[in-house]
């Protein structure tokens, strides 16, 4: 599972980074690529006006990430900002990623094309 830098500098404002269990996640860098893809995406979609240009900024980095990186699935509590505009991205083409928000629990039917499992 990955771990973006830029996940870790938001979550190491409340607290320390080295309080999640750092070895079972591949520390994904912000790059150029990265970058140049995210520039894109924010001239192809607009922000709502209520929503701090700072965190959506950062919630199109991720969004940018995830669509170089080829990651079908991204976790995140944020269900009011970076939920939104990722499924906005998906709606309009931009990014194939699917949010997965914590608060739902998890389930494989995700991972599965939303197919369920049979209950034996």
């Amino acid at each position: 599972m990955y771990l973006s830098t830029i996940v870790i500098s938001e979550f190491q404002v409340r607290q320390a980074i080295n309080d999640l269990p750092l070895r079972n996640f591949v520390v994904l860098p912000f790059n150029v690529d990265h970058a140049m893809r995210c520039g894109l995406i924010i001239r192809q979609m607009t922000r709502d006006p209520e929503d701090d240009r700072v965190r959506v900024k950062d919630d199109f980095k991720l969004l940018a990430q995830c669509d170089c990186e080829s990651i079908s699935h991204l976790l995140s509590e944020d269900a009011s900002t970076l939920a939104k505009y990722l499924d906005r991205a998906r709606d309009g083409g931009l990014a194939p990623t699917k949010v997965v928000l914590l608060r739902d629990g998890f389930d494989a039917a995700w991972f599965e094309n939303g197919q369920t499992r049979l209950v034996p």
